[in-house]
């Protein structure tokens, strides 16, 4: 699980810090808060979806609460949006 969490992560936090890279936004200093939304957004698919579609059984196999969903994705969205929002609002 954790090798799928780091994977996954790394893979998907790529494309929004090259985005961001791309049109001149610097996140050396910003880019951890990319880093840990799309941490946020892979914790949420493996704990809403993922985790039913694999081999394990056991106990504690339930979904996120709808509004702990809701909350965590705007968290995320905020956080993988922050070097842009701090760039124009730092200018």
């Amino acid at each position: 699980m954790i090798i799928i969490f780091t994977f996954l992560t790394i893979l998907l936090g790529a494309v929004p810090i090259a985005i961001y890279s791309s049109i001149g936004i610097d996140t050396d200093h910003f880019g951890w808060g990319v880093t840990l939304g799309v941490f946020i957004i892979v914790f949420i698919l493996y704990r809403n979806r993922l985790q039913f579609s694999g081999w394990y059984k056991g106990k504690g196999r339930e979904k996120l609460p709808g509004s702990v969903s809701t909350r965590l994705v705007i968290t995320a969205i905020l956080l993988v949006l922050s070097p842009l929002i701090l760039n124009l609002a730092l200018g």
